[in-house]
């Protein structure tokens, strides 16, 4: 596990938070800054993601 696969599901997790916190108060500005951090997380997830495949292909 690296550091950007860490980041990446902390980042989705806050962004799932934020866009639920938008829903209860009706805020559609804060849903939307929400699903945009749910896209930042799950792109740096999948980046790390690829860097541990390439790691461990190197490896064999």
């Amino acid at each position: 596990m690296n550091k950007d696969q860490v980041k990446g599901a902390s980042k989705d997790a806050a962004g799932k938070v934020q866009e639920a916190a938008g829903k209860m108060v009706g805020s559609k500005e804060q849903q939307a800054k929400g699903l945009v951090k749910q896209a930042e997380g799950s792109t740096q997830k999948n980046y790390g993601d690829m860097k541990e495949d390439v790691k461990d292909a190197t490896r064999k």
